[in-house]
């Protein structure tokens, strides 16, 4: 596997909130139907997680397991893990009907963090992340751009793809510069 490479470098911008990119992390798409023989054993095999349930993650240190759709789901794990994980849900799942994908360089994840986080998601997204429940996460969209977020260790993660970084970045810059502040 080549090594991952940040699509921002690390870009950054500190405002009423702080927006950084936090660079490239393993993510692999699996695409199953929830009743799926083995599905579960599988996923918990391969990165050490339990199946979530709808719109939440299941999250065990480093690694997690969001629940993207009704037969989808997003892996994330460390980025030199995901050949094996790869490896092990195919093995697991061999003659089951499913898709596993490794999409870590389709991606680019950014943090939103202060006091006043949510107030830049709010801006630019029509879900609000302040009604986001611990372990919960949405898929929006993020001014014309589909994404993800999720609230966690005192801010929010949130996944594009890295096609729209640049725009997604410059957004998030944007919603968060001082005097913008929702009151």
């Amino acid at each position: 596997m080549s090594e991952p490479v940040s699509p921002l470098n690390g870009a950054s911008f500190k405002g009423f909130a702080t927006i950084r990119e936090i660079g490239p992390q393993g993510m692999i798409t699996l695409r199953a139907a929830p009743q799926t023989k083995g599905l579960a054993a599988a996923v918990k095999a391969a990165i050490g997680t339990p199946l979530p349930e709808r719109r939440s993650i299941a999250r065990v240190e480093d690694r997690f397991c969001a629940w993207m759709s009704p037969d989808e789901y997003l892996l994330w794990l460390p980025h030199a893990a995901v050949d094996s994980a790869l490896a092990t849900l195919g093995e697991k799942l061999a003659g089951q009907h499913h898709m596993a994908v490794n999409v870590s360089d389709a991606r680019a994840v950014f943090r939103i963090e202060g006091a006043r986080a949510d107030q830049v998601l709010r801006k630019l997204s029509p879900a609000d992340p302040a009604a986001l429940a611990p372990g919960e996460m949405r898929r929006t969209r993020l001014g014309q751009v589909p994404a993800a977020f999720w609230a966690d260790d005192g801010g929010f993660t949130l996944v594009a793809f890295r096609s729209v970084a640049g725009y997604v970045v410059a957004l998030l810059s944007q919603a968060a510069r001082p005097g913008g502040e929702i009151d």
